[in-house]
């Protein structure tokens, strides 16, 4: 080969070597995770919540996927162990001072930790606690505290003595909070991860057990069949009990309508003539004599009137 005046291959053109796997961009992981939610791949605005495995979410994707799971293809992947809100917790970050000016680059952290100052953009580990939501650095809560802060991933052996432990106070809002299980890490590495993963699994499994809706509207008709056969075997053996009596003020308005009554009454009656009186039968009188003719009907001739007929007559 050669001197023909072409090129001479080299090992390198004549042998092809095995290519190497492409590995992923860590500046753009480590920047994918500590400035955008982790659920809407949007910049992080606040208010931003956090998870049981540390992830950064906008609070308004989580409650777009809980009302449709259907809004996010990969949303089952990413926080499927998200049931509701309960499972989330608001943050409280400390803005960086002064702010970044808004023509700067994504790079630039828009919080830092209120006792270091550094800055919170994935060169620092940052943790959350639980029980407030205030977030620290991981090394100035260490300093704080005076050693170093799990990150809520306590085991089974180890919760009778994480209940005998002395609460810890927040550096920032004092709200009281175990060291042993309410130090959560924000965006921990994959194998911390899966033991936070594993630790919220196990208090999930130590939680009480819902009664289903169903089963409780079983027990109560149950309770309700109960109750209705013990009032009707007490009704049964028992003589029924006295009417209530009225209300005072409805039997005092009663008295006073018929007393108002009356006087009308004895008013109209007294501005009466004598022969429209005779039209009128009193409960006192004396009953008439009815023929046949008369039995049952009403007459409206006065008595003095038929008394003048039957004399002509």
């Amino acid at each position: 080969m050669g001197n023909d005046g072409g090129s001479i291959p080299d090992r390198r053109d004549l042998v092809k070597s095995k290519k190497k796997a492409e590995q992923a961009d860590k500046a753009n992981q480590t920047r994918a995770v500590w400035f955008f939610c982790a659920l809407s791949k949007r910049p992080l605005q606040e208010p931003i919540v956090s998870c049981a495995l540390g992830k950064l979410y906008n609070k308004d994707a989580i409650i777009e996927h809980l009302l449709d799971k259907s809004a996010y293809g990969d949303a089952e992947k990413i926080c499927g162990h998200i049931r509701s809100l309960k499972d989330i917790k608001v943050l409280k970050l400390t803005p960086r001072s002064p702010p970044p000016p808004s023509d700067s680059s994504a790079d630039v952290a828009k919080f830092v930790c209120p006792l270091t100052f550094k800055e919170m953009n994935g060169g620092q580990p940052f943790v959350y606690i639980l029980t407030c939501g205030c977030v620290f650095s991981q090394s100035g809560l260490r300093t704080v505290l005076g050693s170093s802060p799990s990150n809520g991933n306590t085991a089974a052996g180890e919760s009778s003595a994480a209940e005998d432990e002395q609460l810890e106070i927040c550096p920032q809002c004092a709200t009281k909070f175990s060291r042993s299980s309410n130090i959560f890490m924000i965006n921990p590495p994959l194998e911390e991860e899966e033991r936070m993963y594993t630790a919220m699994e196990l208090r999930r499994s130590l939680e009480p057990v819902k009664k289903s809706k169903k089963r409780k509207a079983g027990a109560d008709a149950v309770a309700d069949e109960a109750a209705a056969k013990k009032k009707k075997a007490s009704t049964e053996g028992h003589l029924p009990s006295p009417a209530p009596g009225l209300n005072p003020k409805i039997s005092a308005a009663s008295r006073s309508l018929a007393q108002s009554l009356a006087v009308e009454e004895a008013k109209r009656k007294a501005g009466m003539s004598d022969a429209v009186k005779s039209l009128y039968r009193d409960k006192n009188d004396a009953p008439r004599k009815e023929t046949f003719m008369t039995m049952g009907t009403f007459t409206r001739v006065s008595r003095p009137f038929a008394h003048h007929i039957a004399l002509r007559r």
